[in-house]
């Protein structure tokens, strides 16, 4: 069965445009606390964490609301990076956790992302069961009354017990003697991250940390590396750290000022991983979208690699279905398993300061071992998602591009999971032809379903 409401990482879209809106978060409230009932006798307890977005307040308020008015209570903890919320609802032995976030998107979206008690992200069926109460049942809370109604409480050690929780990630060891310019995209993390790195003794230089409700991921973030690739050799900083919206990825560059993506991050730690012994059966997981360097400099580490489909939620799905360690994106969802039960954007950096700081070496050397193929990655918005295998003219162009490509790149179709975009990405051993190989599947796909 297809979902309708939720997309690759929970439900998101305009805030106060149908589904983001309070009547939708009040019914996905009751939904989530029905679904979640723990049926102990004891009433159900969920987290609620949002990133810095104005319509936070107004979700936060109506799904609080509806779980309340199901019984459940409700332990708020206000800014709080995704992974943070996670972890929370485990150590406060939460039913469910839930981020009111869009991550990287732009300040008017919203999002709503659940866990489940154990701290991971939702499988398809909880979600699918959770969707049809929110779409198909009118979800009652009449026989809640009196002291059955739940309560909301503010849980004002929220902050510290995540900050301890990633400073143990690295056993609480001194990164002092590196400089590091660190941007918070006026997100979730714009508190807790640069408290975390100065309690390390690193020389910080913060950016984007003062969020107003409007300005999350504007001109800021691992969407805008441009701002840390300017600072880094403004300041000669040994590197620079762009986490997202809500703190779950993080893009890097190193002290040239050049980008180093989700891809590289996860080469060098999978390497130092497996030097240590620590890398689960040898195995790193990527997804669809992993460039082929990365599967090179894996083969030549003598490291295997396991590919999803694209969303780091598939990521850790594989990884704990087949007991692996370490996975990530290219767009920076990097997971370390021993750590964390999703992607976290300053435990990876603790991680990236960490190998820096015991190697002694520039974050340049240490990534030097991959080599990325060139890449193009194009969007094209829909007015429908159509099956890309019943577009004649856009078949025909992808059969004529793998075969220029042979083994020497690949084509890959998708769309998003969060917007009507058409997503192309095209991997090769010549940038100006795979940008016009782009261009031209991307015409036709306007051609037959653009907006």
């Amino acid at each position: 069965m297809e979902k309708k409401l939720f997309g690759t990482d929970g439900i998101r879209g305009v805030a106060n445009v149908h589904p983001m809106t309070a009547e939708m978060a009040v019914q996905i409230g009751k939904a989530i606390a029905e679904v979640f009932a723990n049926g102990n006798g004891k009433k159900t307890k969920v987290v609620i964490g949002k990133d810095t977005r104005l319509s936070g307040y107004m979700l936060e308020t109506a799904l609080t609301s509806g779980l309340v008015s199901m019984g459940a209570d409700v332990l708020l903890v206000g800014p709080m990076p995704t992974p943070g919320v996670a972890h929370l609802t485990k150590s406060l032995n939460a039913d469910a956790g839930i981020v009111l976030s869009a991550s990287h998107n732009p300040a008017n979206d919203n999002g709503i992302k659940i866990f489940g008690g154990d701290g991971y992200k939702l499988s398809d069926d909880v979600e699918l069961k959770i969707e049809k109460k929110i779409l198909d049942e009118n979800i009652s809370s009449d026989h809640i009354q009196g002291e059955l109604i739940g309560k909301a409480y503010r849980v004002n050690e929220a902050k510290g017990r995540y900050i301890e929780y990633v400073k143990a990630s690295v056993n609480n060891k001194p990164l002092n003697s590196l400089t590091v310019v660190l941007d918070c995209a006026n997100g979730a993390a714009y508190s807790v991250a640069p408290r975390i790195l100065e309690e390390l003794g690193v020389d910080l230089i913060v950016l984007a940390n003062q969020p107003n409700g409007l300005n999350i991921n504007f001109k800021c973030g691992a969407t805008r590396p441009e701002l840390i690739q300017k600072t880094v050799k403004q300041y000669k900083a040994d590197i620079g750290l762009a986490l997202d919206g809500d703190g779950d990825r993080l893009i890097v560059c190193n002290e040239k000022g050049e980008i180093v993506d989700g891809d590289h991050i996860m080469a060098i730690c999978a390497a130092e991983l497996k030097n240590r012994k620590a890398l689960a059966k040898d195995t790193v997981v990527g997804t669809q979208m992993t460039n082929i360097g990365f599967d090179k400099a894996m083969a030549k580490k003598g490291i295997k690699v396991v590919k999803t489909v694209v969303g780091d939620r598939y990521v850790i799905e594989e990884m704990r279905k087949k007991g692996y360690s370490f996975g990530g994106e290219q767009s920076g969802h990097i997971i370390f398993g021993d750590h964390s039960t999703t992607g976290d954007g300053i435990i990876t950096a603790l991680q990236i300061l960490r190998i820096m700081k015991e190697s002694g070496k520039e974050l340049s050397d240490i990534a030097s071992f991959m080599k990325s193929f060139p890449q193009i990655l194009v969007n094209v918005r829909v007015k429908e998602k159509k099956d890309f295998s019943k577009m004649k003219d856009v078949q025909k162009k992808v059969v004529e591009i793998e075969k220029k490509l042979k083994s020497n790149g690949r084509l890959l179709l998708r769309y998003s999971g969060t917007e009507k975009l058409a997503r192309i990405m095209i991997e090769g051993k010549d940038q100006k032809e795979i940008n016009s190989m782009a261009k031209g599947i991307a015409d036709e796909i306007r051609k037959e379903i653009g907006e």
